[in-house]
Protein backbone atom coordinates (compact mmCIF):
# COMPACT_ATOMS: atom_id res chain seq x y z
CA UNK A 1 0.00 0.00 0.00
CA UNK A 2 1.20 3.67 -1.01
CA UNK A 3 0.11 6.89 0.10
CA UNK A 4 -0.05 10.01 -1.52
CA UNK A 5 -0.45 13.03 0.12
CA UNK A 6 -1.02 16.94 -1.86
CA UNK A 7 -0.45 19.61 0.28
CA UNK A 8 -2.50 21.91 -1.96
CA UNK A 9 -3.74 26.09 -1.46
CA UNK A 10 -7.42 25.00 -0.75
CA UNK A 11 -7.00 21.55 0.70
CA UNK A 12 -5.05 18.76 1.69
CA UNK A 13 -5.90 15.80 0.10
CA UNK A 14 -4.43 12.51 0.92
CA UNK A 15 -5.45 8.79 -1.01
CA UNK A 16 -4.38 5.23 0.00
CA UNK A 17 -2.90 3.33 -3.51
CA UNK A 18 -3.11 -0.07 -3.21
CA UNK A 19 -0.49 -2.80 -5.58
CA UNK A 20 -2.98 -2.59 -8.56
CA UNK A 21 -3.32 1.87 -8.70
CA UNK A 22 -6.68 1.73 -7.25
CA UNK A 23 -7.06 4.20 -5.06
CA UNK A 24 -8.66 2.50 -1.86
CA UNK A 25 -9.83 5.47 0.00
CA UNK A 26 -8.91 9.33 0.19
CA UNK A 27 -8.98 12.33 2.67
CA UNK A 28 -9.60 15.56 2.58
CA UNK A 29 -9.29 19.02 4.44
CA UNK A 30 -9.42 22.71 3.96
CA UNK A 31 -7.00 25.02 4.50
CA UNK A 32 -7.41 29.01 4.55
CA UNK A 33 -5.26 31.81 3.54
CA UNK A 34 -5.02 35.26 4.60
CA UNK A 35 -4.18 38.52 2.47
CA UNK A 36 -3.08 41.03 4.54
CA UNK A 37 -3.70 43.91 2.01
CA UNK A 38 -4.43 43.33 -1.97
CA UNK A 39 -2.14 41.47 -3.88
CA UNK A 40 -0.45 39.80 -0.38
CA UNK A 41 -1.61 35.90 0.15
CA UNK A 42 -0.09 34.01 3.28
CA UNK A 43 -0.87 30.92 5.31
CA UNK A 44 0.24 29.49 8.60
CA UNK A 45 1.92 26.15 8.40
CA UNK A 46 0.66 24.96 11.38
CA UNK A 47 -2.22 24.47 9.94
CA UNK A 48 -0.57 22.05 6.99
CA UNK A 49 0.40 19.87 9.73
CA UNK A 50 -3.00 20.21 11.28
CA UNK A 51 -5.01 19.12 7.99
CA UNK A 52 -2.10 16.32 6.65
CA UNK A 53 -2.42 14.59 10.61
CA UNK A 54 -6.53 15.02 10.33
CA UNK A 55 -6.64 13.08 6.83
CA UNK A 56 -4.40 10.39 8.23
CA UNK A 57 -6.32 10.07 11.43
CA UNK A 58 -9.46 10.07 9.47
CA UNK A 59 -7.98 6.98 7.38
CA UNK A 60 -6.88 5.29 10.19
CA UNK A 61 -10.46 5.43 11.78
CA UNK A 62 -11.86 4.06 8.62
CA UNK A 63 -9.39 1.98 6.98
CA UNK A 64 -6.68 0.97 9.81
CA UNK A 65 -5.73 -2.46 8.34
CA UNK A 66 -4.92 -0.56 4.83
CA UNK A 67 -2.79 2.17 6.42
CA UNK A 68 -1.17 -0.41 8.09
CA UNK A 69 0.72 -1.91 5.01
CA UNK A 70 2.04 0.99 4.17
CA UNK A 71 5.07 0.93 2.41
CA UNK A 72 5.94 4.17 0.78
CA UNK A 73 4.45 7.69 0.91
CA UNK A 74 4.85 10.45 -1.69
CA UNK A 75 4.70 14.22 -1.35
CA UNK A 76 3.19 17.16 -3.47
CA UNK A 77 3.04 20.57 -3.16
CA UNK A 78 1.45 24.10 -4.07
CA UNK A 79 4.94 25.34 -5.30
CA UNK A 80 6.87 28.42 -4.44
CA UNK A 81 5.99 29.45 -0.67
CA UNK A 82 8.60 30.78 1.51
CA UNK A 83 8.52 29.04 4.74
CA UNK A 84 11.31 30.30 7.16
CA UNK A 85 12.29 28.56 9.74
CA UNK A 86 14.59 29.73 12.96
CA UNK A 87 17.34 27.82 14.80
CA UNK A 88 14.95 25.61 16.19
CA UNK A 89 13.32 24.72 13.01
CA UNK A 90 10.22 26.77 14.19
CA UNK A 91 8.21 29.58 11.14
CA UNK A 92 9.50 32.90 11.53
CA UNK A 93 6.01 34.17 10.08
CA UNK A 94 3.55 33.01 7.74
CA UNK A 95 4.58 31.58 4.67
CA UNK A 96 4.31 33.81 1.90
CA UNK A 97 2.58 31.86 -1.50
CA UNK A 98 3.12 31.09 -4.80
CA UNK A 99 0.44 33.69 -5.69
CA UNK A 100 1.66 36.54 -3.60
CA UNK A 101 2.95 39.69 -5.79
CA UNK A 102 4.45 41.49 -3.08
CA UNK A 103 7.93 41.35 -4.28
CA UNK A 104 7.87 42.80 -8.43
CA UNK A 105 10.65 45.59 -7.51
CA UNK A 106 12.92 42.65 -6.21
CA UNK A 107 12.40 40.63 -9.18
CA UNK A 108 14.19 43.60 -10.79
CA UNK A 109 16.70 43.44 -8.58
CA UNK A 110 17.59 39.83 -8.54
CA UNK A 111 17.83 40.32 -12.09
CA UNK A 112 20.10 42.98 -12.20
CA UNK A 113 22.25 41.61 -9.29
CA UNK A 114 22.46 37.95 -11.29
CA UNK A 115 22.68 38.61 -14.91
CA UNK A 116 22.48 34.67 -15.49
CA UNK A 117 19.13 34.16 -13.81
CA UNK A 118 17.30 33.23 -16.94
CA UNK A 119 20.23 31.19 -18.48
CA UNK A 120 20.61 29.19 -15.65
CA UNK A 121 16.97 28.43 -14.11
CA UNK A 122 15.12 28.70 -17.35
CA UNK A 123 13.13 31.22 -15.75
CA UNK A 124 12.27 34.99 -15.47
CA UNK A 125 12.07 36.62 -12.30
CA UNK A 126 8.49 36.71 -11.07
CA UNK A 127 6.49 37.73 -8.02
CA UNK A 128 5.27 33.84 -7.48
CA UNK A 129 8.67 32.65 -6.99
CA UNK A 130 10.94 31.68 -3.92
CA UNK A 131 13.86 33.81 -4.31
CA UNK A 132 12.20 37.25 -4.83
CA UNK A 133 10.20 37.32 -1.65
CA UNK A 134 13.61 36.87 0.91
CA UNK A 135 14.42 40.08 -0.87
CA UNK A 136 11.55 41.64 -0.01
CA UNK A 137 12.20 39.69 3.16
CA UNK A 138 15.39 40.77 4.17
CA UNK A 139 14.44 45.13 2.98
CA UNK A 140 10.84 44.75 5.00
CA UNK A 141 11.54 42.35 7.69
CA UNK A 142 15.12 42.49 8.30
CA UNK A 143 15.07 40.99 11.99
CA UNK A 144 13.02 38.30 10.17
CA UNK A 145 15.53 37.36 7.68
CA UNK A 146 18.90 37.75 10.07
CA UNK A 147 17.04 35.01 12.02
CA UNK A 148 16.82 32.45 9.03
CA UNK A 149 18.62 29.32 9.53
CA UNK A 150 16.33 27.21 6.79
CA UNK A 151 14.58 27.86 4.04
CA UNK A 152 11.57 25.46 3.28
CA UNK A 153 8.97 24.77 0.27
CA UNK A 154 5.54 24.07 1.88
CA UNK A 155 5.60 20.08 1.05
CA UNK A 156 9.58 20.08 2.09
CA UNK A 157 7.98 21.60 5.55
CA UNK A 158 5.76 19.07 6.12
CA UNK A 159 8.62 16.46 5.57
CA UNK A 160 10.27 17.41 8.12
CA UNK A 161 7.63 17.51 10.46
CA UNK A 162 6.87 13.49 9.45
CA UNK A 163 10.81 12.53 9.40
CA UNK A 164 12.38 15.45 11.22
CA UNK A 165 14.83 16.25 8.04
CA UNK A 166 14.93 18.55 5.77
CA UNK A 167 14.81 17.54 2.11
CA UNK A 168 13.42 18.66 -1.30
CA UNK A 169 13.18 17.46 -4.64
CA UNK A 170 14.32 19.43 -7.68
CA UNK A 171 11.15 19.37 -9.44
CA UNK A 172 9.64 21.55 -6.15
CA UNK A 173 12.89 23.36 -6.38
CA UNK A 174 12.92 24.35 -10.05
CA UNK A 175 10.24 27.00 -8.83
CA UNK A 176 12.38 28.56 -6.64
CA UNK A 177 15.02 30.54 -9.02
CA UNK A 178 17.67 28.83 -6.70
CA UNK A 179 18.09 26.06 -8.84
CA UNK A 180 20.04 25.25 -11.85
CA UNK A 181 17.79 23.24 -14.13
CA UNK A 182 20.04 21.60 -16.55
CA UNK A 183 22.45 20.64 -13.57
CA UNK A 184 19.74 19.93 -11.56
CA UNK A 185 21.28 21.05 -7.89
CA UNK A 186 21.49 24.39 -5.86
CA UNK A 187 23.12 27.37 -7.99
CA UNK A 188 25.84 29.07 -5.79
CA UNK A 189 25.21 32.15 -7.56
CA UNK A 190 21.57 32.17 -7.42
CA UNK A 191 21.75 31.89 -3.47
CA UNK A 192 24.56 34.70 -3.04
CA UNK A 193 22.42 37.10 -4.57
CA UNK A 194 19.85 36.95 -2.41
CA UNK A 195 22.01 36.49 0.94
CA UNK A 196 21.80 33.03 1.13
CA UNK A 197 23.71 29.70 0.90
CA UNK A 198 23.73 26.00 0.91
CA UNK A 199 23.58 26.03 4.33
CA UNK A 200 20.13 27.38 4.36
CA UNK A 201 18.79 25.02 1.86
CA UNK A 202 17.45 21.16 2.49
CA UNK A 203 19.01 18.75 0.55
CA UNK A 204 17.77 17.82 -2.94
CA UNK A 205 16.99 14.44 -4.52
CA UNK A 206 15.14 13.19 -7.47
CA UNK A 207 11.35 12.88 -7.14
CA UNK A 208 11.07 8.78 -7.34
CA UNK A 209 14.35 8.89 -5.01
CA UNK A 210 14.10 7.31 -1.85
CA UNK A 211 14.27 10.14 0.76
CA UNK A 212 13.81 9.21 4.09
CA UNK A 213 11.17 7.87 6.51
CA UNK A 214 8.71 8.21 8.54
CA UNK A 215 9.38 9.13 11.88
CA UNK A 216 9.06 6.35 14.65
CA UNK A 217 6.03 8.13 16.87
CA UNK A 218 4.01 8.67 13.83
CA UNK A 219 4.69 5.46 12.49
CA UNK A 220 2.74 4.07 16.09
CA UNK A 221 0.42 6.57 15.60
CA UNK A 222 -1.08 6.01 12.53
CA UNK A 223 -0.48 2.44 13.40
CA UNK A 224 1.78 0.94 10.56
CA UNK A 225 3.64 -2.68 10.36
CA UNK A 226 6.95 -0.97 9.33
CA UNK A 227 8.73 2.36 9.22
CA UNK A 228 7.33 3.76 5.52
CA UNK A 229 9.86 5.29 2.75
CA UNK A 230 9.19 8.80 2.18
CA UNK A 231 9.79 9.42 -1.92
CA UNK A 232 11.47 12.85 -2.67
CA UNK A 233 8.15 13.55 -4.33
CA UNK A 234 7.43 16.55 -6.61
CA UNK A 235 5.93 20.34 -6.41
CA UNK A 236 2.15 19.68 -7.42
CA UNK A 237 2.16 20.03 -11.53
CA UNK A 238 5.22 17.52 -12.24
CA UNK A 239 3.00 15.04 -9.32
CA UNK A 240 0.04 15.30 -11.63
CA UNK A 241 2.04 15.01 -14.65
CA UNK A 242 3.11 11.80 -13.33
CA UNK A 243 -0.41 10.55 -11.75
CA UNK A 244 -1.69 10.99 -15.49
CA UNK A 245 1.71 8.91 -17.35
CA UNK A 246 2.67 12.39 -18.97
CA UNK A 247 6.18 11.47 -18.61
CA UNK A 248 7.96 11.55 -21.86
CA UNK A 249 7.94 14.36 -24.97
CA UNK A 250 4.76 14.61 -26.96
CA UNK A 251 2.15 14.42 -24.18
CA UNK A 252 0.41 17.55 -22.84
CA UNK A 253 -1.61 18.40 -19.77
CA UNK A 254 -4.12 21.30 -18.63
CA UNK A 255 -4.37 21.67 -14.48
CA UNK A 256 -7.43 23.58 -13.56
CA UNK A 257 -7.46 23.69 -9.75
CA UNK A 258 -6.98 27.14 -7.81
CA UNK A 259 -4.38 28.03 -10.61
CA UNK A 260 -3.75 26.84 -13.87
CA UNK A 261 -1.03 25.66 -16.21
CA UNK A 262 -0.78 24.24 -19.37
CA UNK A 263 2.58 21.73 -19.39
CA UNK A 264 4.79 19.49 -22.05
CA UNK A 265 6.94 17.17 -20.58
CA UNK A 266 10.04 17.79 -22.53
CA UNK A 267 13.67 16.00 -22.56
CA UNK A 268 15.67 19.15 -23.29
CA UNK A 269 14.64 22.60 -22.17
CA UNK A 270 13.17 24.50 -24.25
CA UNK A 271 13.42 28.19 -22.32
CA UNK A 272 10.67 30.83 -23.62
CA UNK A 273 11.02 33.05 -19.86
CA UNK A 274 10.64 36.36 -22.32
CA UNK A 275 6.88 34.97 -22.25
CA UNK A 276 6.71 33.91 -18.51
CA UNK A 277 7.23 30.16 -20.03
CA UNK A 278 8.44 28.28 -16.69
CA UNK A 279 11.11 26.01 -16.77
CA UNK A 280 10.63 22.72 -13.89
CA UNK A 281 12.71 19.72 -13.74
CA UNK A 282 10.41 17.06 -13.72
CA UNK A 283 9.84 14.36 -11.06
CA UNK A 284 11.17 11.70 -13.54
CA UNK A 285 14.95 11.84 -14.10
CA UNK A 286 16.19 13.74 -17.18
CA UNK A 287 13.04 15.31 -17.81
CA UNK A 288 12.02 18.82 -17.72
CA UNK A 289 8.46 20.34 -17.75
CA UNK A 290 7.56 23.43 -20.13
CA UNK A 291 4.94 25.49 -18.35
CA UNK A 292 2.49 28.19 -19.31
CA UNK A 293 0.70 29.30 -15.75
CA UNK A 294 -2.01 31.11 -14.81
CA UNK A 295 -2.84 32.61 -11.48
CA UNK A 296 -6.59 32.02 -11.63
CA UNK A 297 -8.59 29.34 -12.88
CA UNK A 298 -11.20 27.33 -10.85
CA UNK A 299 -10.33 30.10 -8.12
CA UNK A 300 -12.23 32.37 -10.48
CA UNK A 301 -15.12 29.98 -10.55
CA UNK A 302 -15.14 29.90 -6.34
CA UNK A 303 -14.79 33.95 -6.15
CA UNK A 304 -18.14 33.77 -8.52
CA UNK A 305 -19.97 30.84 -5.96
CA UNK A 306 -19.03 33.14 -3.38
CA UNK A 307 -20.84 36.47 -5.02
CA UNK A 308 -24.08 34.64 -5.84
CA UNK A 309 -24.19 33.34 -2.86
CA UNK A 310 -24.34 29.45 -4.28
CA UNK A 311 -22.64 26.64 -4.44
CA UNK A 312 -20.29 26.27 -7.90
CA UNK A 313 -22.54 22.80 -9.33
CA UNK A 314 -25.69 25.11 -8.92
CA UNK A 315 -23.33 27.70 -11.26
CA UNK A 316 -22.28 25.13 -14.19
CA UNK A 317 -25.52 23.08 -13.89
CA UNK A 318 -27.51 25.71 -16.24
CA UNK A 319 -25.02 25.38 -18.68
CA UNK A 320 -25.55 22.14 -19.85
CA UNK A 321 -22.86 19.64 -21.56
CA UNK A 322 -21.80 21.90 -24.66
CA UNK A 323 -21.51 25.51 -25.69
CA UNK A 324 -23.57 27.16 -28.20
CA UNK A 325 -21.83 29.88 -28.87
CA UNK A 326 -19.65 32.18 -26.96
CA UNK A 327 -20.59 34.40 -23.89
CA UNK A 328 -21.24 37.93 -24.83
CA UNK A 329 -19.59 39.33 -22.31
CA UNK A 330 -16.00 39.05 -21.49
CA UNK A 331 -13.87 38.26 -18.67
CA UNK A 332 -10.39 38.78 -18.40
CA UNK A 333 -9.36 36.26 -15.00
CA UNK A 334 -6.55 37.88 -13.65
CA UNK A 335 -7.79 38.05 -10.18
CA UNK A 336 -4.47 37.74 -8.35
CA UNK A 337 -2.65 39.21 -11.60
CA UNK A 338 -0.97 37.03 -14.23
CA UNK A 339 2.05 35.04 -15.04
CA UNK A 340 2.39 33.55 -18.34
CA UNK A 341 2.62 35.96 -20.89
CA UNK A 342 2.31 38.94 -19.03
CA UNK A 343 4.17 38.70 -15.99
CA UNK A 344 2.10 41.23 -14.31
CA UNK A 345 1.14 41.08 -10.93
CA UNK A 346 -0.90 44.57 -10.38
CA UNK A 347 -3.44 43.56 -13.37
CA UNK A 348 -6.54 42.94 -11.61
CA UNK A 349 -9.63 40.99 -13.52
CA UNK A 350 -12.67 42.41 -15.31
CA UNK A 351 -15.90 41.67 -16.71
CA UNK A 352 -16.97 43.54 -19.99
CA UNK A 353 -19.77 43.52 -22.10
CA UNK A 354 -22.64 43.94 -19.44
CA UNK A 355 -26.04 45.03 -20.29
CA UNK A 356 -29.30 44.86 -18.71
CA UNK A 357 -30.00 41.28 -20.09
CA UNK A 358 -26.92 39.68 -18.71
CA UNK A 359 -27.58 36.91 -16.69
CA UNK A 360 -26.07 34.83 -14.15
CA UNK A 361 -25.51 31.77 -16.89
CA UNK A 362 -23.92 34.92 -19.05
CA UNK A 363 -21.19 35.78 -17.01
CA UNK A 364 -21.27 31.87 -15.76
CA UNK A 365 -19.76 31.31 -19.19
CA UNK A 366 -17.68 34.36 -19.93
CA UNK A 367 -15.64 33.34 -16.52
CA UNK A 368 -15.29 29.60 -18.01
CA UNK A 369 -14.16 30.95 -21.28
CA UNK A 370 -11.59 33.84 -19.77
CA UNK A 371 -10.02 31.07 -18.00
CA UNK A 372 -9.93 29.06 -21.52
CA UNK A 373 -8.71 32.17 -23.27
CA UNK A 374 -5.84 32.70 -21.02
CA UNK A 375 -4.85 29.14 -21.73
CA UNK A 376 -4.56 30.32 -25.07
CA UNK A 377 -2.26 32.55 -24.41
CA UNK A 378 -0.17 30.05 -22.32
CA UNK A 379 -0.41 27.87 -25.48
CA UNK A 380 0.95 30.58 -28.07
CA UNK A 381 3.72 31.32 -25.32
CA UNK A 382 5.01 27.89 -25.61
CA UNK A 383 4.36 27.58 -29.47
CA UNK A 384 7.18 30.36 -29.57
CA UNK A 385 9.34 27.70 -28.15
CA UNK A 386 8.71 25.09 -30.21
CA UNK A 387 6.63 22.98 -28.28
CA UNK A 388 3.00 22.35 -30.10
CA UNK A 389 0.13 20.98 -28.36
CA UNK A 390 -1.81 18.36 -30.15
CA UNK A 391 -3.90 17.19 -27.44
CA UNK A 392 -4.39 17.91 -23.70
CA UNK A 393 -5.27 15.82 -20.95
CA UNK A 394 -6.93 17.69 -18.02
CA UNK A 395 -6.33 17.24 -14.32
CA UNK A 396 -7.91 19.31 -11.29
CA UNK A 397 -10.87 20.00 -9.83
CA UNK A 398 -12.44 22.36 -12.98
CA UNK A 399 -11.97 18.86 -14.83
CA UNK A 400 -15.28 17.88 -13.83
CA UNK A 401 -17.47 20.16 -15.38
CA UNK A 402 -18.09 18.74 -18.92
CA UNK A 403 -19.24 22.49 -20.33
CA UNK A 404 -15.67 23.92 -19.26
CA UNK A 405 -13.87 20.87 -21.33
CA UNK A 406 -15.74 21.38 -24.23
CA UNK A 407 -14.79 25.32 -24.15
CA UNK A 408 -11.29 24.51 -23.74
CA UNK A 409 -11.42 21.77 -26.79
CA UNK A 410 -12.78 24.57 -28.66
CA UNK A 411 -10.90 27.49 -27.58
CA UNK A 412 -7.37 25.58 -27.58
CA UNK A 413 -8.89 23.44 -30.93
CA UNK A 414 -7.37 20.64 -29.57
CA UNK A 415 -9.13 16.71 -28.62
CA UNK A 416 -9.48 17.25 -24.48
CA UNK A 417 -9.36 13.80 -22.45
CA UNK A 418 -10.62 13.68 -18.69
CA UNK A 419 -10.10 10.78 -16.30
CA UNK A 420 -12.06 9.06 -13.64
CA UNK A 421 -10.44 10.69 -10.16
CA UNK A 422 -8.65 13.57 -12.58
CA UNK A 423 -9.17 15.78 -9.71
CA UNK A 424 -6.87 14.19 -7.26
CA UNK A 425 -4.18 13.52 -10.05
CA UNK A 426 -1.61 15.57 -7.54
CA UNK A 427 -2.28 13.51 -4.86
CA UNK A 428 -2.53 10.06 -6.99
CA UNK A 429 1.12 10.90 -8.98
CA UNK A 430 2.52 11.47 -5.18
CA UNK A 431 1.46 7.92 -4.42
CA UNK A 432 3.19 6.63 -7.53
CA UNK A 433 5.96 8.31 -6.32
CA UNK A 434 6.29 7.01 -3.29
CA UNK A 435 6.21 3.10 -4.95
CA UNK A 436 9.06 4.28 -7.08
CA UNK A 437 11.00 4.71 -3.93
CA UNK A 438 9.98 1.30 -2.37
CA UNK A 439 10.34 -1.02 -5.19
CA UNK A 440 12.81 0.34 -7.68
CA UNK A 441 10.47 -0.27 -10.61
CA UNK A 442 10.50 0.77 -14.22
CA UNK A 443 9.36 4.30 -14.48
CA UNK A 444 6.85 3.55 -17.42
CA UNK A 445 5.92 0.45 -16.24
CA UNK A 446 4.25 2.14 -12.91
CA UNK A 447 3.73 5.78 -14.52
CA UNK A 448 0.90 4.37 -17.06
CA UNK A 449 -1.74 6.56 -18.26
CA UNK A 450 -5.12 6.05 -17.15
CA UNK A 451 -8.53 5.36 -18.72
CA UNK A 452 -9.52 8.18 -20.47
CA UNK A 453 -13.67 8.52 -19.64
CA UNK A 454 -14.61 11.05 -21.92
CA UNK A 455 -12.98 13.26 -24.94
CA UNK A 456 -14.31 16.58 -26.11
CA UNK A 457 -13.53 17.07 -29.74
CA UNK A 458 -13.29 20.78 -31.08
CA UNK A 459 -16.73 21.93 -33.17
CA UNK A 460 -15.23 23.10 -36.35
CA UNK A 461 -17.63 26.02 -36.22
CA UNK A 462 -16.81 27.19 -32.79
CA UNK A 463 -13.23 26.89 -32.93
CA UNK A 464 -13.83 29.29 -35.60
CA UNK A 465 -16.17 31.96 -33.97
CA UNK A 466 -13.83 31.61 -30.36
CA UNK A 467 -10.87 32.23 -32.65
CA UNK A 468 -12.24 35.24 -33.94
CA UNK A 469 -13.20 36.27 -30.21
CA UNK A 470 -9.69 35.82 -28.94
CA UNK A 471 -8.11 39.19 -30.55
CA UNK A 472 -10.78 41.30 -29.13
CA UNK A 473 -10.61 39.50 -25.31
CA UNK A 474 -6.75 40.34 -25.39
CA UNK A 475 -6.98 43.99 -26.28
CA UNK A 476 -8.74 44.20 -22.72
CA UNK A 477 -5.37 43.80 -21.39
CA UNK A 478 -3.86 47.03 -19.84
CA UNK A 479 -0.74 46.75 -17.32
CA UNK A 480 -1.01 48.90 -14.25
CA UNK A 481 2.85 49.78 -13.81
Amino acid sequence: MYLGIDLGTSAVKTVLVDGAQRVIASESRPLTTVSPQSGYYEQDPAQWIDATFATLDALKASHAGELAAVEGIGLSGQMHGATLLDASLRPLRPCILWNDGRSAAECLILEQRWPALRATSGNKAMPGFTAPKLLWIATHEPDIFAAIKLVLLPKAYLRLVLSGEAIEDVSDASGSLWLDAARRDWSDAALAATGLSRDHMPRLVEGCAPATTLRGELVRRWGMTRQPVIAGGAGDNPAGAVGIGAIRPGTAFISLGTSGALMAPTSRIAANPDRAVHTFCHAIPAMWIQAGAILSAASCLAWLARLFGVGEAELLAPLGARPQAPSPVSFLPYLAGERTPHDDPAVRGMLDGLSHGTDRGTIVQAVLEGVAFALADCRDALADARIAIAEADVIGGGSRSPFWLSVLANVLNVPVHRFVGGETGAAFGAARLGRLAVTGEAIAAVCTRPERIETFEPDAELVDTYAGRLPAWRELYRPRH
